[in-house]
């Protein structure tokens, strides 16, 4: 597959109408156009696809009753956020989310449109335990990918998906769980392109342990490039794809934590080592990172690395929603002040993809709830 990239701009004319109205199986032109419009200007990804079992646990720990129509209100609070599209590029559903309509009858996959988003799909099943490699997972959901991702293009789907996790510990992660879950990675963004979907491509280097950062690096490096290596092999096209990779960052046990500008260097360096130019655009995940902790990181990536080849951006799903599922607290009453929390997340993360977050906008939003 050969590809032209146009020429790179900070903004882009795609609007999300357009993308759902014009975007066709196996034309790479459109999917190069719904990449950059996904990390265009300051903007970055909603990640709101968790699935039943993980939402609600949360819900459980909020207090929420958990069943499916408190999690369609849940999400349609999110969706409906006023002015959410000034800071969100693209929302990640779950299949669950995509097949529901709002209160009002709307498709959800139209409500994310309508509120000028793209909308996109998990389309991995999660993670299980790899065979011959104790402690160790492997992402699953290859078998009958090709349909599953015909039938979210129809739904209105534009992007997809998919998680690879690596646990860093005693002689982990071995190389057959590297190779293992790269490939995977790899033959889902080379189906997602084949059916007109650009894929997101998730290696998550799990926080967990204490581990120190320069171990992180040297994981998430080698990480990096299995799965670049995996990705030409399977002739996936490099400017039609988003990199959604974890920062480098110390384990959550780690005695010795990292400061802000520590970890953009390391993270800065890792990429700079092992992803292709071509790459439109790295949208960081939170990873369990706190909120603010996670928009000072990223602010602190964009600042030293104005020049970069790739848009840093975000895909945070906890970091963004956390206030804003705690304050609704399954209550519709609480909706448009949960509603101005998020969007207040959403707006720290759009500051830090330009430089400019401060924690000051933190304390201004805490008096102001007050």
């Amino acid at each position: 597959m050969t590809i032209t990239q146009p020429p790179r701009t900070t903004t882009d004319p795609v609007t999300p109408a357009k993308i759902m109205d014009s975007a066709k199986a196996g034309d790479v032109a459109d999917l190069v156009g719904v990449a950059r419009a996904l990390v265009a200007g300051d903007k970055g990804l909603l990640a709101m696809d968790e699935s039943t079992h993980t939402c609600n646990q949360r819900f459980a720990a909020a207090g929420i009753t958990q069943n499916e129509g408190f999690r369609r209100d849940y999400r349609q609070l999110l969706v409906r956020t006023p002015r959410l599209g000034d800071c969100i590029s693209g929302a990640i559903l779950y299949d669950e989310t995509i097949r529901q309509h709002t209160s009002d009858g709307v498709p959800f996959a139209r409500a994310v449109t309508d509120a000028g988003i793209i909308p996109g799909i998990k389309v991995d099943i999660g993670e299980f335990p790899l065979a011959a490699h104790p402690g160790e997972q492997v992402t699953e959901g290859l078998d009958g990918l090709a349909s599953r991702l015909a039938e979210y293009h129809q739904m209105g789907a534009r992007f997809a998906k998919w998680r690879a996790v690596f646990s860093i510990g005693p002689g982990t992660p071995t190389s057959g769980c590297l190779d293992a879950n790269t490939a995977g990675l790899a033959r889902y963004a080379a189906a997602c392109q084949e059916a007109g979907l650009v894929p997101v491509v998730e290696p998550e280097v799990l926080m967990a342990g204490d581990h120190s950062l320069a171990r992180c690096e040297e994981v998430t490096e080698a990480v990096l490039r299995a799965v670049f290596a995996h990705l030409a092999d399977q002739r996936v096209a490099f400017e039609a794809m988003i990199l959604k990779p974890s920062m480098v960052l110390p384990g959550s046990t780690c005695p010795t934590q990292s400061g802000v500008d520590e970890v953009a260097d390391a993270t800065l360096r890792c990429l700079r080592r092992a992803v292709p130019a071509a790459v439109p655009g790295v949208a960081f995940l939170s990873g369990g990172q706190p909120g603010e902790l996670a928009s000072a990181r990223l602010n602190a990536c964009n600042q030293r690395a104005p020049a970069a080849p790739w848009a840093l951006a975000f895909s945070f799903a906890r970091a963004i929603q956390h206030p804003a599922l705690e304050i609704w607290g399954g209550d519709n009453a609480n909706v448009a002040t949960a509603q101005h929390a998020l969007s207040h997340r959403a707006r720290c993360n759009q500051a830090a993809r330009r430089g400019e977050y401060q924690p000051a906008m933190e304390a201004m939003e805490r008096t102001q709830r007050s």
